[in-house]
Order: structure tokens, then sequence, then C-alpha cells
């Protein structure tokens, strides 16, 4: 599979009409994530297949402006939705594209997605303040959406409707898929959120195996470069410490479940190396947090070694410090005290209450853990302003230290750069990452991949890339076909099995054994009249046919021909003769020249022995036997009658046949036509063929 040469186009998409997704032509168009970072959800279709990759929404807006561009697809065509995690920006439309559109296609996602989107999405329901009419979804719809969610284990392989896909470890959070599709041999791998480095309870995101023609990869962090881990952990935990030492408060806002695990284990473990700081509390406020914890608790497998080690001793998310708090009216705020609460951007909720509360005070702090999106408070107070804007509309000083320390576990540009470069993909669509940042990540790429030929594109939201692939059709031989390599010149015969956009050649007999299909053998036979001399017919089948022989068994004294090896000629009796064959193209077509060669034999009078008088005497009996039958398998009582006629009788009617005239004598006049016309269809049916 290789690219024809042209350089993929980008274009505003108006429509995906039936034509643009016809042969080798590749669409991608990004329905969000496109040069922003919120509501991800990128569309793909080739060869009349078509994947969706995430569903989320825009953190920083509510209700419909917050969903990805769904007007600009038509659902009904999708035929699978691929999440790659829980965070509200990569699944958070899922209840609403299921349950709110046409949509009809199968959703794939890790256990662990599927169990924190539960969570997560029932908590984004509760603290969203926006009017029931600008409601998305329901916790009903949550419920009814679960139903439809199938999962999937990392590295195993499913199909779809012709569509293979699989998984890699993604790290970023727990549960977090790397997709990996599969269409026709092209291969498109879409990152979704992803980090190369290992944290407290994370592995690393994976390397695929091999390189896919087109990467689709996050660029949150454009050529920004993190700071080393033990840096960042140690600016961290002084900032904490000097401030609930000087009386204050520290609010961190995060995510209810990803980077709040990784930071509550690293204030646990110095909660416990710091004896003087037992008696102030550590709170992680998310009404979530005993189940979210529960959760954790559950898939330690899908974590790393250091956590699997711990797990053996103890629970490491059986925090000794930090205590749950379910809301606000629960906090008695009476001294110095770390409340890690969501969500992370200060839209709404338990963080942003707590910000309204705490701003104004120079001895608090306030530590923005991750990466933030354009549009909420938390971007806004990173530039330090002189005031803010509560929430309940009035404007006051920001006095409160803010203190950005990255801990988002997205790749940097060394891990993007190092990840690119192991992979090394002709195609690369920069999704997720703010415009200016992600142009000079595009940049700095087209400078490193200058020499590779290797394609950086950075589309808009509702933008379309167009690429178009040359596929060659192979046909793999498999089973008893692949036993010995043929001669050249050597002709290779079996049948030809497609499945999806895979062809395989075997064997008739491997069939049950490498598909669901298996073989049968349909044996035909036909009794022609004929009362005249065998010896006719092998003198005329001679004249026509290179192979005329006596059957090997000799014992048989019918009157026995084999033409051409495939169809067998009897004279059973002295009033007809038989045929029998295999069926298959070329068999059925011999049998049939061999019918008209008998056919012509009763034609010609000098061979002609039986009198046409019994012939016909014995075709009308016939008639009338295949008429009685197919008038009991109509009407169910039938009998004889007087004068040759037939009896139909109907709940109490009674109907009188003349099968050879055809005329029907009955009082009720609704049986007599239904009989009348019975009768005319099944004359037309027997009626024999002109020679």
């Amino acid at each position: 599979m290789a690219s024809t040469g042209a350089a993929p186009s980008l274009k505003r998409k108006d429509s995906f009409s039936a034509a643009s997704r016809e042969g080798d032509q590749l669409i991608i168009t990004p329905l969000g994530a496109g040069n922003e970072v919120g509501r991800s959800c990128v569309y793909m279709s080739y060869k009349n297949k078509t994947i969706l990759f995430d569903c989320g929404i825009h953190p920083a807006y509510s209700g419909m402006a917050a969903l990805p561009y769904f007007d600009e697809i038509d659902p009904s065509t999708i035929d699978v939705l691929l999440v790659t995690h829980f965070h509200l920006d990569h699944a958070a439309s899922l209840p609403y594209f299921l349950e709110k559109t046409t949509f009809k296609g199968k959703v794939f996602m890790t256990h662990a997605t599927k169990a924190i989107y539960r969570l997560l999405l029932s908590d984004y329901v509760k603290v969203s303040k926006v009017s029931v009419e600008d409601m998305l979804y329901d916790e009903g719809d949550i419920v009814r959406s679960m139903d439809k969610i199938e999962v999937i284990d990392f590295h195993q392989t499913v199909e779809v409707n012709g569509i293979r896909f699989w998984c890699y470890t993604a790290g970023h959070v727990l549960g977090a898929a790397m997709f990996m599709v599969d269409i026709a041999g092209l291969r498109v791998l879409y990152t979704g959120d992803y980090s190369r480095e290992e944290d407290r309870h994370l592995r690393a995101a994976e390397t695929p195996q091999f390189s896919p023609d087109i990467c689709i990869i996050e660029s949150t962090y454009g050529v920004q470069l993190h700071q080393p881990r033990t840096v960042r952990e140690k600016r961290f935990t002084d900032v904490v410490h000097s401030t609930v030492a000087s009386g204050g408060r520290v609010l961190i806002p995060a995510f209810a479940l990803g980077r709040a695990q990784e930071l509550l284990l690293i204030l646990d473990e110095y909660w416990s190396a710091h004896p003087e700081l037992h008696n102030i509390p550590i709170y992680y406020a998310s009404p979530l947090a005993k189940r979210c914890m529960a959760v954790y608790q559950t898939y330690i497998n899908a974590m790393n070694e250091r956590i699997r080690s711990q797990f053996e001793g103890s629970n490491p998310f059986d925090f000794k410090h930090i205590s749950p708090l379910k809301s606000i009216e629960n906090f008695e705020d009476v001294g110095p005290s770390v409340v890690m609460a969501s969500p992370s951007g200060l839209q709404s909720g338990l963080s942003r209450q707590l910000f309204d509360i705490w701003c104004q005070d120079k001895k608090n702090a306030c530590i923005i853990p991750g990466y933030v999106v354009e549009g909420t408070l938390a971007k806004t107070i990173i530039n330090e302003p002189k005031d803010v804007t509560l929430m309940n509309g009035l404007t006051v000083p920001l006095n409160m230290q803010v203190h950005y320390i990255s801990f988002s576990a997205h790749a940097d540009f060394a891990q993007t750069s190092a990840f690119l470069k192991e992979l090394m993909p002709p195609n690369i669509i920069l999704v997720h990452g703010e415009a200016n940042e992600m142009g000079r990540l595009k940049q700095k790429l087209i400078t490193q991949f200058s020499n590779q030929n290797v394609k950086i594109m950075s589309p808009k939201n509702c933008q379309t890339v167009e690429m178009y692939f040359n596929s060659e059709k192979t046909a793999k031989a498999i089973g008893r076909l692949a036993e010995k390599t043929p001669e050249v010149g050597e002709i290779v015969s079996g049948l030809l099995v497609k499945k999806g956009f895979t062809y395989q050649i075997m064997a008739p007999e491997d069939l049950p054994v490498f598909s669901q299909l298996s073989t049968g053998n349909i044996t035909q036979r036909i009794s022609i009249p004929y009362s005249g001399a065998f010896s006719v017919i092998k003198h005329r089948l001679l004249q026509i046919y290179e192979s005329v022989e006596p059957p090997d068994d000799a014992e048989d004294q019918v009157p026995t021909l084999i033409v051409h090896k495939r169809v067998t000629v009897k004279q059973e009796a002295s009033t007809y003769v038989t045929l029998l064959w295999s069926s298959d193209p070329m068999s059925d077509m011999v049998s049939d020249s061999v019918v008209a060669v008998i056919m012509n034999i009763n034609r010609d009078p000098s061979k002609a022995i039986a009198s046409e008088a019994r012939m016909k005497e014995e075709t009308e009996r016939t008639a009338e036997k295949v008429v009685s039958a197919l008038l009991v398998s109509l009407f169910g009582n039938v009998k004889a009658g007087e004068e040759g006629k037939m009896v139909v009788t109907v709940d109490g009617n009674v109907a009188h046949v003349d099968s050879k005239s055809g005329d029907v004598e009955c009082e009720n006049e609704g049986l007599k036509e239904r009989v009348r016309t019975a009768l005319r269809r099944i004359q037309s049916a027997i009626k024999p063929i002109p020679l």
C-alpha cells in the first residue's frame, strides 16, 4: 500500500458526498481539536468505511456550543467509534451522540475507560451550571449509553464490517489507548493523548511494532519541553510546604481522575516523610472520591511495576494522610490545609467555590498542575491578573499566589520527536493543540523530517485532509495450496475467498478449516422419455464428443455411458433414459447438450418406437397427477370426482374442476375465481416446451 505521490490536499469540508468516498481516497476531518484543545473528535473515511475517533466536549463552552461539529457528518454512516480515554474533552459528548443522533454503529473503549467514564460523566452532569434546556443529556442517557459500549483489551484485534483495529497503552491516564486501524491494508494510528514518560503509577506509552501510513497525533505542548520529574516534584512540594507552614491554604484544581491520583501519591508520600505536617489536613474534594479510588484499586494490574510491587505489601491508594471531601458544606475551613478539587479549569464546582473564598488572601496559593484550556479561569490566572470576577459577578483583587507546575501527562516535543522518529510515518496529521503551539511544532517537524519526504498537516476544525492510496489486490494461498512452492508457469487452482478486504486462495477441502464456509456437492438427475435402442444414443454421442466410454464397473447390466468423464447416461427402463452428474458449470453444459441430443433422436420418426398415442396418454396422466398434487398443496381437501373431475372443498364450499378443459363449477364466486386462477397458473407451468 503506497501513496500515489500527490501531496495531500486540505480543503474546507462542505459535505461528504457518496462520490467523495469511493475508490482509494482517504478523508480525515477534525470535527473538534482542530487547532484547538477540547472536544476531540476526528472523522475518517476510506473505501466506504467510516470511523470516528473520540467524542468529547469543549470545557470552555456549555450546551450545544461545547459539542464537536456533528452537523458536518451523517452519524448513521459511522461504522465504528473509538474512544481513547475517559477525560471530558475526549468522551463527554458520547451519551449525546449515542442517544440523540442517528448513529447506529459500534463503540469501543478499554475496560478501565468504561468504568471511569460512567463515574466522570455522572459528576459532569451534576456540576454543570446550565439550565435544563441547555443540558446535553441526563443521567438516564448515560446509563443507556453504557449498554451500547463494547470493551477491548490492549493488543486485542477486533474486526467490524471490514475494519480491523487494536490498541496500545498510551500512558496519560489509567486505561488510555492509542488505536491502530487497518482498512484494506492501509494503517492509521490515532494516538489520542499519550505520554512516553512512566510516572508514579502509569506505564509509558508503547511504540507500535510497525509504521502506520498515517499518524494522527496530539500536539498539546508543541515545542515545549517538560522539566525533569524530580525538579517538578520538588517545586510542587516546596510550594505546598511553605504555604501551609505560614498558615495558608493550598488549592490544587485538577481532574477528578487522572493527574489527581499522581499528585495524591506524591503528597501522601511527602506527608509521611514530614511528621511536622501531620496535623495539617489534605482533602481530595470530589463527590466521586471514594468511588474513584475503588476503580483505581480494581485496575492495579493495569499500572506500572512500581505500583504493582507496592500493592503486594499494602494498597498504595489507601492514603494515610488524605481524606475525601464530598462538598463545601462538609468542610471546616479553620486553618491551613491542602485541597485538591475538580474541575481543573476552575469553571464551576468545588474548585471554583474554594477559589472564590481564598483568592483574596496573599497567604494562600493555587497550584495549576496541568495543561489549561483557552477560555477557562485557570488559563486566565496563570497570567496573574490584578483582579478576577467571582461566580456572583463581583470583581475582587487576586492576591493569592498562582504557580503553574505542569504534571500533565502529555508528550512534550522531545517525546513527540522521538516517537515519530521510531515510527517514521509518511503522513503526519497534528490535532489537539492550540493554533500557535501547533504551528511551531509543525515547522520544527518539517525541518526534522526534511530529508524523509514526510508530509505534515494541521487541519482546522471541519477542514478535510484528502489523500490517495494505490492498493494492489493480492490473494494469499493457504492450507494445502501453500504446502509447496509452485513451479514457474504452474497454475494454482482453488477457491477465492474474500473477507473484508483480504483475499485467500484455498483448496475446497480447506474451506471449513480457514473460514466459516463449507462446500457441498449437488448431484443432478434427470429422466428423459426414450423408447429406442441405446445403441442409437451411443452412436449419436460418439459423433459429437471425444470421450464416450462405458463405466469401469463392467458388472453393471444396465446400458451405461460416461460422457467426458462427467455425465453418466443410463437406460434404466424401456421408456426413459436417466442422466446423472455432479453439478458444476462444465458438467452442466455437457448434460444440457446430451439432453438435446436425446431429444433430437426422439424427434426422428425413423428412430421412434413408442407409439405417439401411448406417449400422449402417459403425458396426460402425469399432467393430471401434477395438477392434483398442486391443488392439494394450495387448497388441502381435493378428491377425485365423477367424469374425471376433481372436487375441491374449502370451508364447506365445493368446486368441481375439469383439469383438461380448465372449467370450474362452484356456487361461491370467490372460491371459483381462486381455483380458476390457480389452475390457469398450474397449467401454464407444466405446459410442455415445444422442441
